[in-house]
């Protein structure tokens, strides 16, 4: 008989408790630019334990150098979140269960107010014939209190006025971008990791740092250009073209999930 077959509950359980930890790591890291490193990393781990198993020697040890290689990989690319983990579980309170599940609230998608895309998408029209730079980014599944530290910290509800009165060019808030998470301003004046990418010179530092930080995670950007007027969206690093402003309202709702 192959061992294979011999299963008992323990390997059934080590199954399910493997499978359930990496459907919310990959939960976790959707949408950002580490998830093809992470799937990269598990495709070639199950390869490995398939030639250990059919005892593939020669090409185990290759494949075997390579995951070795790719732990440290993954300690220099998940540093944030290892460090967010280890700081979580050293200063959770393991004697009440509630308190521990809160802290694990990052593994799971909150349901937030929808947006109000229609007052942004109008706000942003007004700042552009007037020629008042915005810079906007909307967090989704991907937590971004990584580069919310970097500004200030707001509870605020979204509406037309309260966005033009911050990216008001006198206004002490209109530098650096703001960050939507459901229907609440969370950060304003944030600084956001810059793309390296090579762009058109025409785009300004709005759109590189829009472009870096939808690299880095599965948020979006809309940007209101200071010197033509124009309306820009930017996902997964990429510009997102769009014949009209209803037809950009729609893809912005389907982005966040509202349709």
């Amino acid at each position: 008989m192959f061992d294979i077959l011999d299963f008992s509950f323990l390997d059934v359980l080590d199954i399910i408790l493997v499978a359930t930890l990496l459907f919310y790591v990959y939960k976790l890291l959707r949408g950002t630019v580490a998830i093809n490193i992470f799937i990269g990393i598990a495709i070639i781990f199950f390869i490995w334990k398939i030639t250990q198993a059919l005892g593939m020697e020669m090409l185990s040890s290759i494949l075997g150098a390579l995951i070795s290689g790719g732990v440290l990989a993954l300690l220099i690319v998940f540093q944030q979140e290892i460090r967010k983990f280890l700081l979580m579980i050293g200063s959770t309170n393991f004697s009440s269960k509630k308190s521990f599940i809160k802290q694990l609230k990052f593994l799971k998608t909150e349901i937030q107010p929808a947006t109000n895309v229609h007052h942004v998408i109008e706000a942003c029209v007004e700042m552009g014939n007037v020629k008042s730079g915005a810079l906007i980014v909307y967090e989704r599944t991907h937590n971004l209190d990584f580069v919310k530290s970097t500004g200030d910290a707001m509870n605020i509800e979204v509406n037309k006025p309260i966005l033009k009165s911050i990216f008001y060019k006198n206004s002490p808030l209109h530098d650096g971008a703001i960050i939507i998470k459901g229907n609440k301003i969370i950060a304003t004046r944030v600084i956001l990791p810059v793309s390296k990418k090579e762009m058109p010179s025409r785009f300004g530092l709005r759109h590189r740092a829009a472009m870096g930080i939808t690299e880095k995670t599965d948020a979006i950007c809309l940007i209101v250009s200071e010197e033509t007027g124009k309306l820009t969206y930017i996902k997964d690093g990429e510009f997102v073209l769009y014949e009209s402003i209803e037809e950009l309202t729609k893809i912005i709702q389907y982005d966040l999930n509202m349709e």
